[in-house]
C-alpha cells in the first residue's frame, strides 16, 4: 500500500497561518492510500474553518509537550475528509511522525477479535448463547469468588449460577476481570494480572487454560467487568477454526481488506516504523517509557497472540477496518460480515450494567443509546472504544462517519485530550 509523503507539524517548525491552512488542505485532499478515495471536506459535510480548529487543537498538545506525535483520520461517506500527522514519531532520533507509523493499539484489538468470532458464528459453528465449555472444556463448572472476611484469603467460592457463554465473553459479562478483585492474589500467583500478554513465553491457549482454573469475580451475565474475556475469544477462534489466531485474522480479515501493516508481532523489516511509547512523568513532562530497542513486539518471545490487547496497526489499516464495519461488513468488494451481524454487534446487549446507564455495550464496543443521557456531542447509535496507549475510535452510522487517532502515550496523567477530541470532530460537521 503506497502512502503519500508525510504531512506533519512539529513545535520545532512554527508556521504562518497561511502556510498552516495550505498544509491542512493538502492533508485533507490527499488520498489516505490506494484504498480510499480523495474527499474535499466541504463536499463531505465539513467546515474547512472548523476542521482547522481540530488541527490547531492537536498541534497545541504537541507543541506543549503533552504528546510526542499523533496520526488522525476522519472518514466520511467512504472518503477521507481529514488525515494528518503531527509531531514526532521518535523524539530522541528527531524523526517526524510518519503516516505509515505502526502503533500498539492495545484494547482496540478487541474489535478485530470480535469480528473474527462473528465470522465463525455466521458459518454456523456455534450460537452466541452456547456455553463456552462446550468448546474449551476447562471452563466447565466455574466458581465465583464471594467476599468473606472470616476466611484467611478474604473470600469463599460458590458454583457459578450459569455457564459462561460466547455472548458473555463478547459483552464482558463473563465474570472475568484483568485479575483485579477479591481473588486478586490467586491471579497474581497464576501470573495473570493486567492486560499485557505480549511478553508471555507461552501460547494464548496456555494462558486461557490457566485462567479457567481461577475463580470468577461475578456470576456470568450479572455484571459488566472489563478483562480477559476477549483473550479467551482469541483462543476460542483457534479451537473452532483449527487455525492459530494470528493465521485466522491474517487470512480472514487482513488479507481480504488489504490491511498489510497489522500484526501481533512486527516483521524485522518494519521495526523502524514502530513508534516508541512516551509517558507523562510526575512533573507533566514526556519521557520515553518503551523504546523500540527493548519492546516485546519486536524482541519478545512472539508466542502469545492476545486478542484483547496485543495487535499493532497503522492509521490507514485500522481506518480500513472501521470503514468495513461502517459499510455493514464490506469494503472494496470484500464482504467480511453480513449487515445483520454488524447490526447485532452495535446494539446494547447489557442493559444498564455498563457506564451507569449513560451508554450500553454491544459485541465488542461501547454503544451510545440516548444522546441526552450521554450528554456530549455524539449521535444515537454511535459506537467505539479506545486503547491503553491513549488512542480512541468511533463509528457514527447516522453521519456515515468513522474517525480515530493513534498515538503512544502511557501513562497519560489527567490529559483531557481524548474526550475533547470527539467534540472537535463533531463541531466541524455542517450537517
Amino acid at each position: 500500500m503506497q502512502l503519500p509523503m508525510p504531512c506533519f507539524r512539529s513545535g520545532l517548525y512554527p508556521l504562518t497561518s497561511a502556510l498552516l491552512l495550505f498544509i491542512l488542505v493538502w492533508c485533507h485532499t490527499t488520498p489516505v492510500s490506494g484504498q480510499f478515495a480523495e474527499g474535499d471536506p466541504g463536499d463531505l459535510g465539513f467546515s474547512h474553518e472548523r476542521l482547522q480548529r481540530l488541527d490547531s487543537y492537536i498541534q497545541q498538545h504537541v507543541e506543549n509537550g503533552q504528546m510526542a506525535g499523533i496520526n488522525t483520520l476522519i472518514l466520511k461517506d467512504g472518503k477521507a475528509a481529514y488525515l494528518s500527522s503531527h509531531g514526532m514519531m521518535n523524539i530522541e532520533e528527531n524523526i517526524p511522525m510518519r503516516k505509515d507509523a505502526i502503533f500498539r493499539i492495545a484494547s482496540m484489538s478487541k474489535a478485530i477479535t470480535s469480528v473474527a468470532v462473528m465470522i465463525l458464528y455466521e458459518e454456523g459453528h456455534f450460537m452466541l448463547n452456547d456455553p463456552v465449555h462446550e468448546y474449551i472444556p476447562e471452563f466447565n463448572n466455574p466458581v465465583v469468588a464471594i467476599p468473606d472476611s472470616t476466611t484467611e484469603r478474604g473470600y469463599r467460592t460458590e458454583p457459578a449460577k450459569r455457564p459462561i457463554t460466547v455472548r458473555h465473553l463478547l459483552t464482558h459479562t463473563a465474570g472475568l476481570t484483568y485479575g483485579y478483585g477479591v481473588a486478586e492474589e490467586a491471579y497474581n500467583k497464576a501470573g495473570l494480572t493486567g492486560w499485557y500478554l505480549a511478553g508471555h513465553d507461552e501460547t494464548i491457549g496456555s494462558v486461557v487454560k490457566r485462567l479457567a482454573r481461577l475463580p470468577l469475580h461475578a456470576h456470568p451475565g450479572k455484571e459488566w467487568q472489563y478483562g480477559y474475556s476477549t483473550d479467551v475469544l482469541g483462543y476460542f477462534v483457534e479451537v473452532v477454526s483449527g487455525m492459530s489466531f494470528d493465521e485466522f485474522v491474517q487470512k480472514r480479515i487482513y488479507e481480504p481488506l488489504g490491511m498489510t501493516d497489522t500484526h501481533f508481532f512486527l516483521p524485522e523489516h518494519k521495526s523502524d516504523r514502530l513508534a516508541p511509547v512516551y509517558g507523562t512523568d510526575g512533573n507533566g513532562n514526556l519521557e520515553l517509557t518503551e523504546p523500540t530497542s527493548t519492546t516485546d513486539y519486536i524482541h519478545g518471545p512472539r508466542k502469545c497472540f492476545s486478542g484483547g490487547a496485543g495487535i499493532l496497526s497503522t492509521i490507514t489499516d485500522y481506518g480500513i477496518f472501521l470503514q468495513m464495519l461502517l459499510n455493514g461488513g464490506e469494503f472494496n468488494g470484500e464482504r467480511i460480515l453480513s449487515p445483520q451481524s454488524v447490526r447485532l454487534m452495535r446494539v446494547n446487549h447489557v442493559g444498564d450494567m455498563f457506564d451507569s446507564g449513560d451508554a450500553g455495550f454491544g459485541l465488542g464496543f461501547r454503544v451510545i443509546e440516548d444522546l441526552g443521557a450521554f450528554g456530549e456531542l455524539a449521535s444515537d447509535g454511535a459506537y467505539g472504544w479506545g486503547s491503553a496507549y491513549y488512542p480512541v475510535y468511533r463509528l457514527d452510522p447516522e453521519h456515515n462517519m468513522a474517525y480515530l487517532f493513534l498515538t503512544q502515550l502511557r501513562p497519560a496523567g489527567d490529559l483531557p485530550f481524548r474526550n475533547r477530541f470527539h467534540t472537535l470532530v463533531y463541531q466541524a460537521l455542517n450537517e
